[in-house]
């Protein structure tokens, strides 16, 4: 995966002259390097769980090419970087020691989503009905980053329930994350004059 290739460069000297090329036929048999050079196959629940992460930070960068032209961006090349952290630490193997530093999350990087939340709902409407994806490009974008960081929760979740070594935190900030994209979705919609969608069940 992206996350752990580029990290994995700095490793070794060997590492670092792999990835001077793209491509290097060592996933070839379905298996890939986690961070300490454990081999796992690419089914692996810890190499899904930074790659829905990744796809994740994909979708955040794509909201934000959207929204800083109206700057309502907000915090979330914050939170590209918080989500690059969180990448970071799933994809080492927790049974090995490895040379690199990789940052922690603190309990501020969750407040700081909170507290964009609470600014943003300050201003929007009581919500009266479930609300449909959808009104403009940077809405429905939001929401699929939104869905895609509840997947990425379940993921670490069940890493969890399986007893493979995961930072409760992470969990915390993903869960909070999700929370932060509705909001944002709604919040652009009143910047964007786009009409939000109620559904309106079939009866």
């Amino acid at each position: 995966m992206l996350i752990a290739f580029h990290l994995m460069k700095f490793v070794s000297s060997e590492l670092f002259y792999m990835s001077m090329k793209i491509y290097t036929k060592t996933g070839d048999k379905g298996k890939t390097s986690l961070i300490g050079g454990t081999k796992v196959y690419k089914s692996d629940l810890r190499i899904e769980s930074y790659g829905t992460v990744d796809e994740l930070n994909s979708f955040v960068g794509l909201c934000l090419d959207h929204l800083k032209s109206h700057n309502i961006s907000n915090v979330l090349t914050e939170v590209q970087d918080r989500l690059f952290t969180i990448g970071s630490a799933l994809a080492c193997d927790p049974e090995k020691e490895t040379k690199l530093k990789i940052p922690d999350l603190h309990e501020a990087d969750v407040e700081l989503l909170e507290k964009e939340i609470d600014k943003m709902n300050e201003v929007l409407p009581v919500m009266k009905s479930f609300i449909l994806p959808g009104g403009h490009v940077a809405i429905s974008t939001l929401h699929i980053g939104r869905c895609v960081c509840r997947r990425a929760e379940r993921c670490c979740v069940r890493m969890q329930k399986k007893e493979l070594e995961v930072e409760p935190f992470i969990i915390k900030y993903l869960n909070r994350l999700s929370d932060y994209l509705f909001v944002l979705a709604r919040f652009a919609a009143q910047q964007l004059g786009a009409e939000e969608i109620p559904w309106k069940p079939r009866l």
